[in-house]
């Protein structure tokens, strides 16, 4: 997601372009042409169609963060915006159909140790602390775990992860199934 500001494109205001900094480690990743969804404040509940119609080459930096301009043009047939609005976009790099998905809340999830699991050396000192308890995760990577509900039971499963929007993950391999219950936090009751 980029804040970004829309300007008129010569004075015919059914056209018109948002501007669009996108940060150096995101800019590989779009490209002239991806679809794009926008919203502005005055119409927060409405989510408006753009295109990327042009990515400068010049970078900008401001506090030490690198970001490129990147141009979505705007059919604004409705005459609903206006220049200067602030927008909030979110861009389009890929489209997966089909996919076996996870909320990402899933993937960070692991259930509480009981007391009797933990060793008085793991309780105490710095390198308890500093030591994950799923050194898989730890070590980036697609591979990952999961907790899912088998018969009332939480089991730890190995999957192999892919692309992610940020709220959902796409599941490549392992042993999940569409249907099947994934735990995504600890409930108290």
């Amino acid at each position: 997601m980029s804040e970004a500001k829309m300007r008129r494109l010569a004075e015919d205001l059914r056209q018109m372009e948002l501007q669009v900094d996108i940060d150096e480690a995101d800019i590989g990743r779009v490209a002239v042409g991806n679809k794009a969804k926008f919203t502005v404040d005055a119409y927060d509940e409405r989510r408006f169609p753009a295109e990327i119609s042009e990515i400068r080459f010049a970078p900008e930096t401001i506090d030490g963060v690198v970001t490129y301009k990147t141009i979505l043009t705007i059919d604004n047939a409705e005459m609903l915006l206006r220049p200067g609005m602030t927008a909030t976009a979110d861009i389009v790099v890929a489209e997966i159909t089909r996919a076996l998905v996870v909320p990402n809340a899933a993937l960070r999830y692991a259930p509480p140790r009981a007391p009797a699991e933990d060793t008085e050396e793991e309780r105490s000192g710095l390198l308890g602390m500093l030591i994950p308890d799923r050194l898989d995760d730890a070590a980036g990577g697609d591979n990952k775990t999961l907790w899912v509900l088998k018969d009332g039971i939480a089991q730890e499963i190995a999957v192999r992860a892919g692309d992610s929007d940020g709220l959902v993950t796409e599941i490549l391999e392992g042993p999940l199934a569409e249907g099947d219950t994934v735990i995504t936090d600890q409930s108290d009751g």
